[in-house]
C-alpha cells in the first residue's frame, strides 16, 4: 500500500516559489566532485534526482572486527547521503521491511507538517510493509540529516546524513569535501539498555570517583563527596549510556576500522559534521590543524577560527581545514571521556597519525546545578583568602576551576563539616545545597557585616537554607517555579540558573587552545524575521536521573499535559532553563530559531541547541502553522518522556 501526504500553502509563499528540478541528468551539472576516500565503500553512497527510494530493514553490521545487529537504510549504517539543490522538489519513497512501524524525521528541512515524519503528531507512521511517499521542494541549503522517529531505532542505526547545495553560487569556498558522520553504536538491544537506565542510576558510569582517587587527591575532597552523596548528586554523572557499552563511530567505522579521507596536500578542505548519535555529546578537534566554522545546524555564520567544537546530539557543523603534506587524526572524544571516535585525513591511503590519549574525565561543578555565585553580585570583590577557613587554593582545584573567561565556577573548597547548629546541613531529603568544603567554623559568630554581601543562613520551617546575598540556596523551591509539576520526576530545582551559551561546554573550561562557543556565531546573511518577539515562554527542562524521568514542566510526555501554544506567525521568544546536571540538546521540528545574543538581525539561526547543566538558553522563534515535535535529542531522554508539541493555530480569517 501507499500513501502520500498533500502539499499545503506554507511558510507564506517561499514553498509555493520552489522550483522543480529537471531530474537526475540535471543534477550532474551541479554536483561537486566528491571527495575521494581510502577504498571503495568507505563512504556512504549517494542518492540525488527527483524520485528517491528507500528500504528500512534489517541488516548485518560488523564494527572493529566483532559482528552486530542493524536497522539499515538501504541496507548500509550510515544509509545513504542525499544529495539536493536548493530549489528542485524531490519525491521520497519509504518501503518498510520491519515487522514494527518506522518512519523518517527530515531533520532541520523546512517541509510541511504533515511530511515531518512524526508518528502520532504529524502522521501515522509507515507500518510493516507499507510505503509511505515523502514530497516537498527542498527551499534551503546546508547541511542536515534523517533519521527514524520510531522507538529507539536510530540507536540501532536508522540515520543518515543530507547534503544541499545552494541555488546561487556558494559562500564557502572549498576544494574538496567530506561528509563526516559520528554516531554510537551498541551490541546490546536498545530496549535493554533502557530497562537498565530505569532500574539502576548511573549503571553505565564505570567512571566514579574511588578512594584510591581520593588518596591521590584526584576530583573532589572527602567534605565535597559526603555533602554531594547527601544531595544524592553523582559528579561523575555526565552521561547515562557511556562507552563502557558503546563505540563510536566516524562514517559507520569504528575506531579500529580507521575511517580514512584523502586529501591533496593545500586544499581546502570543508568537513560537513553531522552528530547522529544516540546518546553522545562529542568534543571535535584536529590536534594540528586549526578549524574554521562557516556552518552551524546548515546555515552560514561568519567563519571563525577554532581548535575544537562541541557538537550537540542532532547538530551539525560545517568547517574549513587546509592540512599539509601529512596524515591527520580526527578525533570524535565523548563529553564523559569514556572514548572517541576517531578517523583519519591523508594525503595516500595507508597512511595514519598519533591517536592522542583521552583527556581526564571532568567532574560536575556548582555551577552545574545552577549555583555560580561568581556571577552573583552579592559575592563580587568578596576576598575569599581573607576569609577564615576559606583556602584559595581550593577554589581553583578539580570540582572549583575557573571558567575560561576566568570567573569562578563555584564554592567549591568550602568545608562544611564544621558549620555551626544554625547552619548546620540539611538532610538529603530536603534537596538543600549547601556549599561543598567551606570550613564554617572559623566563622561562627561572625557578623554579616563583616563578609560584603553575604547574608547569615536563615530558616524556613524545618529547611536550612544557604543564603547567599540574598539568594536562596534550596535546590527544590517549588515557589521558584510554580508552573513546573511536583513529583518524582523533579529531582532538584537550580537556583540560580545562568546564561552559559558563552562556556566551551563541559570539560572544555581549562584545554588550553580555543574552543567554539555559542556566543562566538553570527549569521553571515541577515535574518528573514527580525520582529522582536510579541511575547515571551519560559520552559522548564526537568529530571530525576536516579529514577530515569525526564520532561518539560515536570511532565512526561505519556501523562498528557496540553501543547505549548502559538499563533501562526507570531514572534515568540522561548527561554530553556536546565533543572538538571546534564546537557540536553533541544530540537524544534519545522523551525529555525535566532539565539538572541548577536547583533540585531544577524542572529545565528538554529534548529537544536545545547543547554548545558543549570544553564538557561533563550531564542526567538517565527511560529510556523502545524504541529510540531519539540524534545530532547537525548534519545533515551526522549523516550523517558522529554517530548511535547508547539501546536500553531492559524491566525482568525487566515489560513495555516
Amino acid at each position: 500500500m501507499t500513501r502520500s501526504g498533500l502539499i499545503k500553502p506554507h511558510r507564506r509563499g517561499l514553498l509555493q516559489a520552489a522550483g522543480l528540478a529537471s531530474g537526475a541528468a540535471a543534477l550532474s551539472a551541479w554536483l561537486p566532485s566528491w571527495a575521494r576516500a581510502a577504498e571503495p565503500g568507505n563512504r556512504p553512497a549517494a542518492l540525488s534526482g527527483e524520485d528517491i527510494k528507500l528500504t528500512i530493514g534489517h541488516a548485518p553490521v560488523t564494527i572493529d572486527g566483532r559482528p552486530g545487529h542493524a536497522i539499515a537504510i538501504n541496507g548500509t549504517v550510515p544509509g545513504p547521503l542525499l544529495r539536493f539543490k536548493e530549489g528542485q522538489k524531490v519525491r521520497l519513497s519509504v518501503t518498510n521491511t520491519l515487522k514494527e512501524d518506522t518512519s523518517i524525521h527530515w531533520h532541520g528541512l523546512l517541509v510541511p507538517f504533515e511530511m515531518d515524519g512524526v508518528p502520532g503528531v504529524s502522521f501515522p507512521g509507515i507500518r510493516p510493509g507499507e510505503t509511505f511517499v515523502y514530497e516537498f521542494p527542498i527551499i534551503q541549503s546546508g547541511t542536515y540529516w534523517y533519521h527514524s522517529h520510531s522507538g529507539l531505532q536510530e540507536q540501532e542505526g536508522h540515520y543518515a546524513a543530507i547534503v544541499i547545495d545552494p541555488a546561487g553560487p556558494d559562500p564557502v569556498q572549498y576544494d574538496r569535501e567530506h561528509v563526516i558522520v559520528l554516531s554510537d553504536y551498541v551490541f546490546m538491544h536498545p530496549h535493554k539498555v533502557f530497562e537498565r537506565l530505569k532500574q539502576q542510576g548511573g549503571v553505565f558510569n564505570f567512571q566514579r570517583q574511588t578512594i584510591a582517587g581520593l588518596l591521590r587527591g584526584k576530583d573532589q575532597t572527602l567534605g565535597e563527596r559526603i555533602e554531594w552523596a547527601k544531595m544524592l548528586m553523582d559528579p561523575t554523572d555526565i552521561s547515562d549510556v557511556t562507552g563502557a557499552v558503546q563505540t563510536f563511530l566516524v562514517n559507520g567505522r569504528g575506531p579500529r576500522d580507521n575511517w580514512t579521507g584523502l586529501f591533496t596536500p593545500g586544499e581546502r578542505v570543508r568537513l560537513r559534521f553531522v552528530n547522529a548519535a544516540a546518546q553522545m555529546v562529542f568534543n571535535v578537534r584536529i590536534p594540528g590543524l586549526k578549524l574554521t566554522v562557516v556552518s552551524a545546524d546548515g546555515q552560514n555564520v561568519r567563519p571563525i577560527e577554532v581548535d575544537e567544537f562541541q557538537i550537540g546530539n542532532a547538530e551539525t557543523y560545517d568547517v574549513i581545514v587546509q592540512p599539509e603534506d601529512q596524515a591527520y587524526t580526527l578525533v570524535s572524544e565523548a563529553i564523559d571521556r569514556s572514548g572517541m571516535g576517531r578517523a583519519t585525513l591523508a594525503p595516500r591511503a595507508g597512511m595514519a597519525a598519533a591517536v592522542p590519549p583521552l583527556r581526564e574525565r571532568p567532574v560536575l561543578t556548582m555551577k552545574d546545578m545552577g549555583m555560580d555565585m561568581s556571577s552573583h553580585g552579592g559575592m563580587a570583590g568578596m576576598d575569599h583568602g581573607a576569609m577564615p577557613g576559606m583556602a584559595p587554593s581550593k577554589m581553583a582545584a578539580g570540582s572549583g576551576a575557573a571558567t575560561a573567561s576566568g570567573a569562578q565556577a563555584n564554592m567549591a573548597g568550602m568545608d562544611h563539616s564544621k558549620m555551626t547548629a544554625g547552619a548546620a546541613t540539611a538532610p538529603a531529603s530536603g534537596g538543600q545545597a549547601n556549599m561543598p568544603g567551606m570550613d564554617h567554623a572559623a566563622m561562627a559568630g561572625m557578623a554579616s557585616s563583616t563578609l560584603p554581601g553575604m547574608a547569615p543562613p536563615r530558616t524556613r520551617g524545618s529547611d536550612v537554607m544557604g543564603d547567599m546575598g540574598g539568594m536562596d540556596m534550596n535546590m527544590l523551591d517549588w515557589s521558584k517555579v510554580p508552573q513546573i509539576k511536583k513529583g518524582p520526576g523533579v529531582q532538584m530545582i537550580a537556583p540560580m540558573p545562568m546564561d552559559r551559551t558563552g562556556d566551551p561546554g563541559l570539560g572544555l573550561e581549562s584545554v588550553g587552545h580555543r574552543v567554539l562557543v555559542y556566543k562566538d556565531l553570527v549569521a553571515l546573511d541577515p535574518n528573514p524575521d527580525a520582529r522582536p518577539p510579541d511575547r515571551s515562554v519560559e520552559i522548564h527542562l526537568t529530571g530525576n536521573m536516579e529514577r530515569f524521568i525526564w520532561g518539560f514542566d515536570g511532565w512526561k510526555f505519556s501523562e498528557g499535559p496540553p501543547p505549548y501554544s502559538f499563533a501562526s506567525g507570531e514572534r515568540v521568544r522561548v527561554t530553556l532553563v536546565n533543572h538538571s546536571m546534564m546537557t540536553h540538546p533541544i530540537h524544534l521540528h519545522g523551525h529555525f530559531f535566532e539565539l538572541v545574543h548577536a547583533p540585531v538581525g544577524h542572529l545565528p539561526r538554529k534548529h537544536t541547541v545545547n543547554v548545558a547543566p543549570g544553564g538557561k538558553v533563550s531564542f526567538d522563534i517565527t511560529a510556523e502553522g502545524g504541529d510540531w515535535a519539540f524534545h530532547c535529542h537525548m534519545l533515551y531522554h526522549m523516550h523517558a518522556g522529554m517530548f511535547q508539541v508547539f501546536k500553531v493555530r492559524p491566525v482568525k480569517g487566515g489560513a495555516a
